[in-house]
């Protein structure tokens, strides 16, 4: 008794260690690097259209095939490659042919960065700190869509796409400098790259043994399993995981994020409240929020998160198509427009600690190595597909009802709340291979 309670004490001072240490620079660098493709992401939510959508989905439809033949490096190098295309075309358009073949291109380069920025940061990270550093993609996106928000009161929209094509060449350069993903690089039997990649990321002094095994086994067991991805995607073993990552993503949009994030100027004036101001107070509370979930994602875990994120969606959405309702019937005017700046402020920040970043996170974690291409792929084209529809759709609701087009993202963001409590499990601070094995005999 004596013994075990002054041991414990011990446990979780090792422990503390492990976790501080494994917290490298070279880990940071190749986060930092993935996630500049995050913050074009983020960017490029300022120029979302309908056809950047369209574009987005047919890249996405190919991502996770294209990061396994070539690598998740070299995926990033070409949504780059894309983007920065894309941004020159939009920012030198002298019609509207160019500017929508350079709004298309931009959408096959975040179509790519959508899928494989939370894969390599989730199979590069240590399990006890995965979920804030793969949260950094929300962050750096939020960063993207702030500094757009911000300077877009002061600079030609041509001048925001010269400036975001900047990230794109640093991306470019920064890449030659971090690793492969130590999975990937299993996948090709490439074991002393997978041994000495983990050493740049673990640390010199890193016992690296047991997690290389772990790594070499599971892929080795999925190559076993299966040739064919698309088989397999649809066993009944893989139900589990294939409900949460599509759901998920499906919730994600049908809450009305990605038509909030476009014409969020265009509704504070249809609202009667100053675009210019409500912009810059949506900008100064994205990134601020973003950190506080990066560092308390992986101490509350995901599923608290996600709830609480689609509860505070449903009141905000409520309180926003109260908004509407009380200006069409000429009642309580002077409430108005306080009340929509209340609800937005409360929808971005609902829509930030969960919903918002969390289902990358998750489907990055669920998916077992044998499937994760046609899985990931499917989830990622999904998202883009819903994301579509959610924008192409919008300006039609809000003609047909304003205040019915938010009760309706209201009810769906309740029915988030129930599906994560029934549907999502708890993956804060497992290993990715637990995490599979046990989705699998669930299902």
């Amino acid at each position: 008794m004596e013994s075990g309670s002054l041991k414990s004490p011990l446990v979780n001072k090792e422990e503390e260690a492990r976790t501080s240490s494994s917290i490298t620079s070279g880990l940071l660098l190749s986060t930092s690097v993935a996630v500049t493709g995050s913050f074009v992401y983020g960017c490029a939510y300022s120029f979302f259209t309908s056809i950047m959508t369209f574009g987005g989905m047919i890249t996405a439809a190919f991502s996770g095939k294209i990061a396994a033949l070539i690598g998740r490096r070299q995926t990033m190098w070409i949504s780059d490659v894309f983007c920065l295309f894309g941004w020159l075309a939009i920012a030198f358009a002298q019609d509207k042919m160019l500017l929508n073949i350079g709004r298309s291109f931009l959408g096959f380069g975040v179509g790519l960065i959508s899928y494989v920025v939370p894969v390599y940061i989730a199979e590069i990270t240590p399990q006890k700190i995965r979920g804030g550093f793969s949260f950094s993609n929300q962050l750096l996106q939020s960063f993207g869509i702030s500094l757009m928000f911000l300077i877009g009161n002061f600079f030609h929209w041509r001048t925001l796409a010269l400036l975001s094509a900047i990230p794109c060449g640093i991306q470019m350069i920064c890449l030659v400098f971090i690793p492969e993903s130590p999975r990937w690089l299993a996948m090709y039997g490439r074991d002393r790259e997978l041994e000495v990649t983990l050493k740049r990321l673990r640390g010199e002094n890193s016992d690296l043994l047991e997690e290389a095994a772990e790594i070499r086994e599971t892929v080795e067991t999925s190559r076993r399993e299966s040739q064919s991805g698309v088989k397999d995607l649809f066993k009944m073993k893989n139900a589990h995981p294939l409900i949460i990552g599509l759901g998920l993503m499906l919730l994600q949009q049908f809450c009305g994020s990605s038509a909030i994030s476009a014409y969020a100027a265009r509704i504070f004036v249809t609202a009667g409240f100053p675009s210019n101001i409500g912009t810059s107070i949506l900008a100064v509370i994205l990134v601020p929020q973003s950190l506080i979930v990066m560092f308390a994602v992986d101490r509350c875990g995901r599923r608290p998160l996600l709830i609480s994120s689609s509860i505070g969606l449903c009141i905000s959405s409520f309180f926003i198509g109260l908004s509407y309702y009380l200006q069409k019937h000429g009642d309580f005017q002077e409430f108005c427009s306080p009340m929509l700046m209340v609800g937005l402020v409360g929808y971005v920040l609902s829509f930030g600690i969960g919903l918002g970043g969390l289902p990358w996170v998750i489907m990055s974690e669920v998916f077992p190595v044998n499937v994760k291409v046609t899985a990931g792929s499917l989830v990622t084209v999904s998202n883009w597909f819903f994301s579509w529809i959610v924008i192409f759709s919008f300006n039609f609701m809000m003609q047909w009802s304003a205040f019915g087009t938010y009760y309706i993202f209201s009810g769906v963001s309740l029915v988030s709340a129930i599906f994560v409590w029934t549907i999502v499990p708890e993956t804060k601070g497992r290993t990715l291979e637990d995490i599979q094995t046990s989705l699998g005999q669930h299902s």
